[in-house]
């Protein structure tokens, strides 16, 4: 098992499939000038097939493959199903921004994908092409509707709110999942941008979110939260739910069970983590499998107790997200 210092096991691991994306959201990038990754050095299907191996043996149950934006991955459905044919145990699930996900999310339930996490910050046309500097807002809708169809269920949406920008949009996205029977995740803006630009005064708190939908809906907490990074609310008694991820203001660090793979092969043991541990040069150096599960053990040893977002000496992560992986 994956236990470090603290006694925190860990299951879950987020797995980059690629730095790249097809849209340029203002809080994870700048509209031009990111470097991306070579070829060379990301980690190949069968490099991905060992190092999960590896992490299912050392005690992963449930990995989620991000990006970048993971439906830009070559060969998607077929490490999809490579994975769930070798490890049919592990929950499988992937983090997408929904464009391009209804031509794939039926090959993607048959190649043994569970669920999908789909994110997605205003429901208005306008306000999504500035967000996100691309106007595909019917791609994204038309992705979950698929993903729905496919039964990668539940589907869970993601919201980012940032104050004068949409953070008007919070009842109008929780009545949208509402109906459509999709489960609404608001999540607070981290400091994970590219450009550094994040700022704690333009960011919506869990509580005002909370404070902000209670004046249309009776929300009671769930219990028995886990390590889940979401508090999680009955709307209006049920069994419809709402999530707020407060890691800025709530972390819950104290039960964290996640460990992320960079897209080029470094393992991170915490999404704000200054310090990798490369599993790439011993794959690819003729490492055995017990080199590899010792660097996915000293990583999680030296897990630290917190992110340390609020401590005065924090300083932001030189990879961002879209490199790191959601």
């Amino acid at each position: 098992m994956l236990v470090d210092t603290f006694g925190r096991r860990h299951t879950s691991l987020r797995v980059s499939l690629t730095d790249r994306c097809n849209l340029r959201c203002t809080y994870c990038m700048p509209a031009e000038g990111m470097s991306w990754l070579p070829k060379p050095e990301l980690l190949t299907d069968d490099e991905l097939a060992r190092v999960l191996g590896v992490a299912v043996a050392e005690g992963i149950t449930d990995i989620r493959f991000t990006g970048g934006e993971p439906l830009l991955r070559r060969g998607l459905v077929d490490i999809v199903r490579r994975v769930s044919t070798t490890h049919p145990e592990v929950m499988l699930s992937l983090t997408t921004n929904g464009v391009g996900l209804a031509r794939m999310a039926q090959a993607l339930h048959a190649a043994g994908l569970h669920r999908v996490n789909i994110s997605l910050d205003t429901l208005r046309r306008d306000r999504f092409a500035e967000l996100t500097r691309r106007a595909r807002l019917d791609e994204v809708l038309a992705g979950m509707a698929a993903a729905q169809r496919a039964g990668l269920t539940p589907v869970k949406v993601n919201a980012v709110l940032m104050r004068g920008i949409n953070d008007d949009e919070a009842e109008d996205l929780l009545e949208f999942c509402l109906a459509k029977g999709y489960q609404l995740r608001f999540i607070e803006q981290m400091p994970l941008d590219a450009q550094h630009g994040w700022r704690r005064e333009n960011m919506v708190d869990g509580r005002e979110i909370l404070d902000r939908l209670a004046r249309r809906w009776t929300l009671t907490p769930v219990p028995r939260r886990g390590s889940a990074p979401a508090e999680t609310f009955h709307v209006d008694g049920g069994p419809a739910t709402v999530g707020v991820i407060a890691s800025v203001t709530k972390p819950f660090c104290g039960t964290c069970d996640r460990l992320r793979l960079t897209a080029d092969g470094y393992l991170r043991n915490c999404l704000f983590a200054r310090e990798e541990s490369d599993l790439r040069e011993p794959l690819r150096a003729g490492g055995s499998d017990a080199d590899l599960a010792t660097v996915l053990r000293d990583c999680v040893a030296a897990k630290r107790a917190g992110h340390g977002i609020n401590d005065p000496g924090f300083v932001q992560p030189h990879r961002s997200m879209s490199v790191i992986g959601g």
